[in-house]
C-alpha cells in the first residue's frame, strides 16, 4: 500500500456519527493511515514502500496547530475510540493533518481553518475600512487587537483569533493596532519572516519587536498622543478589557502620564485615555461574519497516578500561602493553572492544549470553578469535583463574585497576578485591596512531583519509539525509494506513528516541518495549496519540530535532518556549532537560585565564535500533560526573567541557526532539573574520570540536567574536528541512553529497530 496511490485505512464508525462528521476540510489532500495490526506487519509494509501502522490505545489525535476533519466524497475519514479499522479508497481525498477520535476535535480543527479562510477572503483594505467605520461609531481614535483570549493564553480558541482574522497573520504572538490612517503589527523575532510574508504591505506595517528604533506599543501610543494633543483633544484608545493583561493597561497609563509631563503648563494634561467600550461589542467581532462559537467541551479527570497530588492537598497548600500573604481570596485565570489545580484536562477548547475555558477562586471557606455547565456534565468529573469540595458556578459570575467578596469585608484582599490576568478582573479591585504577585499555582505546577516527572519520562520513551518508526520510514522513502515527500505528508505520517503509542491524545503543538528555506521560518506551518509548500528530497535539509500530548506527559523535540550523500561543508559547520551549544547547556552544573538567563551564553558560545547567533530564546518550561510552553522559568538572553531554576522543573534546550531563504537548523531536547547530593559526582556523567569533581559540602545545593528526550542526533552532519573529546563522549553516552530506553519498545528485525541501532552507534572520531 503506497501513499501515492491514495490508499487509506481508517477507523470505522456508525452511520450516525459519520453524518455528524461530514464537515468539509479545506486543507490537506494526502493519503495516510492505518493498516498494520502488529510490528511485523509494519515491517512488511516497508518492503512494499509504504508505512503501515495501527493507532493503539489512542484517544484522540491532532496535528500541531493544524488540521481539519477529513472527507472522502461524502464519507468522513477519522478514527474512533475503540473502533475497528476499515480501508477506504476513493478518487477524491481531503485528509487533515490530524486524525481524531471525536467530533469535538475535528470541529475545533475545522473552525481554525475557517478563521484562516475567512481572513484571506476579505482584503486588508476592506477589513480596515470596516474597522475604521466601527471605531468612528464608537468614538475611538485607536483600537488595539491582541492575540489573547480572556485567559491570556498563548494558543486561543478559534473564536478569539481576532488578530489572525484581521491581519491574516496567524502566528501565536503578535498585537495589531489600527489608527484612522494606518495599521501596525508588533511581533517578536520568531515571526519576522512569517509576518512579512503574510501581511499586506500596502496596508500593514510590521513592527519588529525588540529591534533598534522600534518602539513598544505604550511608547508608540504615548508619542501618538503627544502629537494628537496639539488640538487639545485626548487620544481615545479603544481596547477590550477582557483580552488585555491588567499590567498592559497599567503600562499604557504610565506611558501617557510620563509623556504628559513634558507638555507645557503647570498641570500635566490628560493626553490620552483608555476606553474599554463597556457594554459594546468587540470591534473586530462587529465586522467578523461567521465568527466561531465559544467551545464547551467537557473536562476529563486527570488520574492521581499521573497528577501525584490531590485537589484537597493543593488547596491546603494554597490557603497556607494565602495566610502568609494576608489574602482572603485568590483568583486564577490562566487555563493551565486551573487544569492543574483541579486535576482535570480538556480536549477541544484550545487546539493541542489539554485545557478548558474556566476561571477559579479560592477563599477560606470556598473553592469555586467558573465554567459552562457542559464542561462538568460527565458524571465522573462532577463526582471528582464534589469530593474535592469544589463549587461550580457560571463562567460569567467571576467579576461580580470578586466585587461581592471585597464588599463583604473592609479588610478583604484579593491575590491576583496582574501579568497573567485580564484587565476586566483587575480593575474592580482597589489598589489597597490588591495583592499583585505570582499566584501560588505557578510555582507548584513548574516543579513536578515524582508522579508527574515519571509520566514525563515515560512519554519521552514512547515518543522515541514513535520517532524511530517515523525516521525509518522517512529515510526509506527518501534514500531507498528516491521519493520527494511533501511537508504535509511528513507531518501526517509522524503524527500517525505517535498515535500508535499508548495514551496518546493529540500533538502538543502544530508540527513544524520545514524543508530548505522553510526551516528558517521559526514557527512555519505547512499547508496544502500554500505557495510555500516544499518537498523533501536528498538535496535539501528539513527541520522538524514536533511533540505529543500523552495522558501522562508532554513532549517537544526538534531535529534537523539531511539525506544528502555529502552535505555542504558550511551547513555541517553550523550544525555542529548548534550541537555544541546544546551540549554546553545540557552538561552544565550550576548552583541553586541561578536564573535561566545565566546559562544562555553556553548555548550561543560556539556560534558567536564565527559571528553567528539566533533570535529566539534557548529554553522554555514544559507542563506535565499540560501546555508545551509553561512558565515561569526560561533560558534566554533577555534578562527580564529572573526566575531561578529549581529541581523538578522541565525546560527545553533548543539552540539554532537560520539563514533566510536557505535553511534552518535547530536541535532541541527536553531536560529535567535534578539536585546533586553532596556525594554525587558533579559531572553530569559524561566527562572523563580525571575531570570529575565533588560538590563542595558547604550546604550550598547544586543542580544539573537529566535527559528526557530520547531521539538520536544525525552523526554524519557533525564535523568531528571542531568537537572536543568531552562533547564526543557526551554524544556517545546520550545515544547509549537512547538505545537502552527505546529499544525494548521496538521489535527485532524491524526497520525502526535497525534505524535506531545504527543511529546510536558510537561516532567515528578519525
Amino acid at each position: 500500500m503506497t501513499l501515492s496511490s491514495l490508499a487509506i485505512t481508517v477507523a470505522a464508525t456508525t452511520s450516525t456519527t459519520l453524518k455528524k462528521q461530514s464537515r468539509n476540510s479545506k486543507f490537506s489532500t494526502l493519503a495516510l493511515f492505518f493498516v498494520a495490526t502488529s510490528a511485523s506487519s509494519a515491517a512488511r509494509a516497508f518492503s512494499s514502500s509504504t508505512p503501515t501502522f495501527l493507532p493503539r490505545h489512542h484517544q484522540q489525535s491532532l496535528s500541531r496547530r493544524s488540521g481539519a476533519s477529513s472527507t472522502l466524497n461524502n464519507s468522513v475519514i477519522y478514527n474512533t475510540r475503540g473502533g475497528s479499522l476499515a480501508s477506504i479508497v476513493g478518487k477524491k481525498l481531503s485528509l487533515s493533518r490530524r486524525f481524531s477520535s471525536t467530533q469535538i476535535e475535528q470541529e475545533v480543527v475545522s473552525e481554525m481553518d475557517e478563521v484562516k479562510a475567512a481572513a484571506s477572503k476579505i482584503s486588508a483594505a476592506d477589513k480596515l475600512a470596516l474597522m475604521r467605520q466601527k471605531m468612528q461609531e464608537n468614538g475611538v481614535d485607536v483600537y488595539i487587537i491582541p492575540s489573547d483570549d480572556p485567559h491570556l493564553s498563548e494558543y486561543v480558541p478559534a473564536a478569539y483569533m481576532r488578530r489572525g482574522y484581521l491581519t491574516d497573520f496567524h502566528g501565536s504572538a503578535g498585537t495589531a493596532l489600527v489608527t484612522k490612517d494606518a495599521a501596525y503589527l508588533w511581533t517578536d523575532s520568531r515571526y519576522f519572516n512569517e509576518a512579512s510574508l503574510r501581511l499586506d504591505a500596502g496596508h500593514w506595517t510590521l513592527m519588529k519587536q525588540g529591534q533598534p528604533k522600534v518602539p513598544t506599543i505604550p511608547k508608540f501610543l504615548a508619542d501618538l498622543a503627544t502629537s494628537h494633543y496639539t488640538n487639545s483633544k485626548p487620544l481615545k484608545v479603544g481596547m477590550d478589557a477582557y483580552v488585555h493583561a491588567a499590567s498592559f493597561a497599567k503600562e499604557l497609563n504610565e506611558a501617557f502620564a510620563d509623556a504628559a509631563k513634558d507638555m507645557e503648563g503647570d498641570v500635566p494634561p490628560t493626553i490620552a485615555a483608555i476606553d474599554t467600550l463597556d457594554g459594546k461589542q468587540n470591534v473586530v467581532d462587529s465586522i467578523w461574519e461567521g465568527r466561531p462559537d465559544l467551545p464547551k467541551n467537557p473536562f476529563r479527570v486527570h488520574p492521581m497516578k499521573y497528577a501525584g497530588m490531590t485537589v484537597q492537598d493543593k488547596v491546603t497548600k494554597i490557603r497556607s500561602e494565602m495566610t502568609e500573604k494576608k489574602a482572603t481570596m485568590t483568583v486564577f485565570s490562566a487555563l493551565d493553572d486551573i487544569a492543574y489545580l483541579f486535576n482535570v484536562r480538556c480536549m477541544g477548547d484550545v487546539e493541542t492544549c489539554p485545557i478548558g475555558i474556566a476561571y477559579a477562586t479560592i477563599s477560606k471557606d470556598e473553592v469555586a470553578l467558573y465554567c459552562d455547565p457542559e464542561k462538568v456534565a460527565p458524571a465522573d468529573v462532577s463526582e471528582h469535583l464534589k469530593e474535592a469540595g469544589v463549587t461550580v458556578k457560571s463562567y460569567g459570575d467571576i467579576v461580580s463574585d470578586i466585587e461581592s467578596h471585597l464588599s463583604a469585608g473592609k479588610k478583604n484582599k484579593v491575590w491576583l497576578d496582574n501579568g497573567r490576568s485580564n484587565y476586566a478582573l483587575s480593575r474592580v479591585i482597589p489598589e489597597a485591596a490588591l495583592i499583585d504577585a505570582q499566584n501560588p499555582v505557578t510555582a507548584m505546577k513548574a516543579c513536578k512531583n515524582e508522579a508527574e516527572m515519571e509520566g514525563m519520562r515515560q512519554a519521552h520513551i514512547v515518543d522515541g519509539a514513535a520517532m524511530a518508526n517515523f525516521m525509518a520510514w522517512l529515510e526509506n522513502a527518501i534514500v531507498v525509494e528516491g521519493r520527494s515527500v511533501s511537508e504535509v505528508e511528513i507531518d501526517e505520517v509522524l503524527t500517525g506513528f505517535r498515535a500508535k503509542q499508548p495514551g496518546f491524545k493529540e500533538v502538543s503543538f502544530p508540527t513544524i516541518a520545514g524543508v530548505g528555506a522553510n526551516g528558517a521560518i521559526v514557527h512555519y506551518r505547512a499547508a496544502e495549496g500554500s505557495d510555500l509548500l516544499k518537498y523533501l528530497d536528498r538535496t535539501q535539509p528539513i527541520l522538524i519540530d514536533s511533540g505529543g500530548q500523552y495522558e501522562y506527559g508532554t513532549t517537544d523535540v526538534t531535529r534537523t535532518w539531511h539525506f544528502a550523500e555529502k552535505p555542504d561543508d558550511e551547513f555541517r559547520e553550523v550544525y555542529t556549532r548548534v550541537l555544541k551549544g546544546n551540549i554546553g547547556v545540557d552538561s552544565m552544573i550550576f548552583p541553586e537560585n541561578t536564573p535561566g538567563f545565566v546559562l544562555d551564553v553556553f548555548a550561543r558560545k560556539a556560534l558567536w565564535e564565527i559571528g553567528k547567533d539566533y533570535g529566539h530564546g534557548t529554553g522554555h518550561g514544559v507542563g506535565a500533560a499540560l501546555n508545551v510552553h509553561e512558565g515561569p522559568h526560561g533560558i534566554s538572553p533577555r534578562w527580564g526573567n529572573k526566575e531561578v531554576l529549581k529541581a523538578g522543573m522541565v525546560t527545553s534546550n533548543e539552540p539554532g541557526y537560520y539563514e533566510d531563504g536557505n535553511f534552518g537548523i535547530r536541535i532541541e531536547n527536553l531536560l529535567e532539573i535534578v539536585e546533586i547530593s553532596s556525594s554525587d559526582d558533579a559531572t553530569n556523567g559524561e566527562e572523563p574520570a580525571n575531570k570529575k569533581q565533588k560538590v563542595a559540602a558547604e550546604g550550598k545545593k547544586f543542580l544539573k540536567f537529566g535527559k528526557l528526550t530520547l531521539i538520536p542526533i544525525q552523526k554524519n552532519l557533525i564535523k568531528v574536528e571542531i568537537m572536543t573529546d568531552d562533547e564526543l563522549n557526551w554524544l556517545d553516552s546520550y545515544h547509549q541512553e537512547v538505545l537502552q530506553k527505546v529499544k525494548p519498545l521496538l521489535e527485532e528485525g524491524t526497520p525502526a529497530m535497525e534505524w535506531l541501532v545504527k543511529s546510536c552507534e558510537p561516532i567515528k572520531r578519525d
